[in-house]
């Protein structure tokens, strides 16, 4: 028996019983892509470990949100059908689908400004869903928004652009929504055009109720950004810092928080310059995480006061080696990083300095996950590399899936949710 299979078997004799938690959103409970799952499997192939694996109307890079006994995805499909499919847990069974509209994606070619145009690895069912437990609401790149119930029944709809002018973000709108309070948050970071027209094209952040639909505030988000520097794919994270809830948001060489309540910006830091920005924030104890775009600096931040902060409010920043694409995770007081091209780091959170960088197998979109000790880096051909949560390089096993993978994972009740393009799989063990 080999040092690796030793290791794995004994963590499968002596793991805590399953904890059930819901991964609701983009990235699971916090945003954070951390999960309190204690019973998550190691081991997989196509033949070994999979519950279930359930065929979907292709295709969508959305993560799935999962409640209870209910998993929710979209996907955009070959006939420009925009859908939201709700899929039995337990079975691993597409309960309904509902259309949401239509529309087409127009694939990259040579940039213009001002019109959307989308990767091939991307379409309309790029915004992951979220739910509360009894609304499920979904975002596409068309503008449309609307909300379910967990039956399929229709709440409300409304189109963001329709409501607020046509996106001009270059490559296809991406941000998730998130949830606080009954409200439905929103933003849009995109190319100004201040260069080519009197009335530039505003950036926002919306919140409607997760009620009704209606909206209840809108504030334009200003940067110094330029052009594409100023497009941003993030999706917002909610904080908890003092005595209140802190909605972040990094995008347009800037970095900011507002209130989820009112809208009221708290506070701003200017001059993170890079460029288009993917990677999203990332919390953790006192600290912000964010990468300037384009694979520029990822930064360290303390947001100690309110208004404007300064490069005082930087704990640390490294320069190389920095993601573009998937956002970071912090597990045992270390941070886990992933390059679009497998170069993995990480780094301790209080300091900053580099533990151990290594190449992993394959390419990367998918935001690594962290859960019990370990991460779980998952690549677009479908290799799982799971390692320790460690400052020593430790990887326990590499797995592999025939399909796509552009979505994040998601873990629920012991099992972890692998989004491809043409299935999701259910992998336990």
């Amino acid at each position: 028996m080999t040092c690796i299979f030793r290791r794995v078997l004994l963590m499968l004799l002596v793991a805590a019983p399953a904890l059930a938690a819901d991964w609701p959103q983009w990235r699971g409970p916090a945003g954070t892509g951390v999960s309190d799952e204690q019973d998550l499997p190691v081991v997989w192939t196509e033949a070994r470990g999979i519950v279930w694996k359930c065929d979907l109307p292709q295709w969508g890079t959305s993560t799935p949100a999962i409640w209870g006994q209910d998993i929710f995805l979209t996907s955009h499909t070959d006939g420009n059908k925009l859908l939201l499919a709700c899929i039995d847990k337990a079975k691993g069974e597409i309960k309904w689908t509902r259309e949401i509209g239509s529309g087409e994606a127009a694939r990259k070619t040579p940039e213009k400004r001002g019109a959307q145009k989308f990767h091939e690895i991307q379409n309309l069912a790029s915004p992951s869903p979220v739910t509360d437990g009894k609304t499920v609401v979904v975002d596409f790149g068309n503008g449309d928004l609307a909300a379910f119930d967990f039956a399929g029944k229709e709440l409300w709809k409304r189109n963001l652009q329709d409501d607020y002018g046509a996106y001009t973000i270059w490559w296809g709108h991406a941000n998730s929504p998130v949830l606080y309070g009954g409200l439905v948050i929103n933003v849009c970071m995109q190319d100004s055009l201040a260069d080519l027209r009197d009335k530039p094209v505003e950036s926002y952040l919306v919140a409607h109720d997760l009620r009704t639909g209606k909206e209840r505030w809108k504030v334009v988000r200003t940067t110094k950004a330029k052009s594409e520097e100023c497009d941003a794919y993030t999706t917002p994270v909610l904080a908890r810092r003092g005595e209140r809830t802190e909605l972040i948001v990094m995008g347009g060489n800037q970095l900011d928080a507002y209130d989820p309540v009112t809208g009221k910006q708290l506070w701003f830091l200017e001059g993170l310059v890079g460029g288009r920005t993917v990677t999203g924030p990332t919390i953790a104890d006192e600290c912000v995480l964010a990468t300037r775009g384009m694979k520029k600096d990822l930064v360290c931040v303390k947001p100690t006061q309110d208004g404007e902060l300064s490069a005082r409010n930087i704990a640390w920043e490294v320069k190389a080696g920095t993601p573009d694409t998937c956002c970071p995770v912090v597990a045992n007081g270390l941070v886990f990083t992933i390059t679009d091209d497998g170069i993995a780091k990480c780094y301790d959170l209080p300091t900053g300095h580099v533990q151990w960088t290594e190449r992993l197998k394959g390419g990367y979109k998918a935001s690594p996950i962290a859960a019990n000790g370990r991460i779980y880096f998952l690549s677009t051909d479908g290799v799982c590399t799971v390692i320790s949560a460690s400052s020593r390089f430790d990887k326990l096993t590499e797995n592999k899936l025939d399909d796509t993978f552009i979505a994040s994972p998601a873990a629920s009740d012991g099992k972890l949710y692998l989004r491809g393009k043409k299935s999701l799989y259910c992998v336990g063990r």
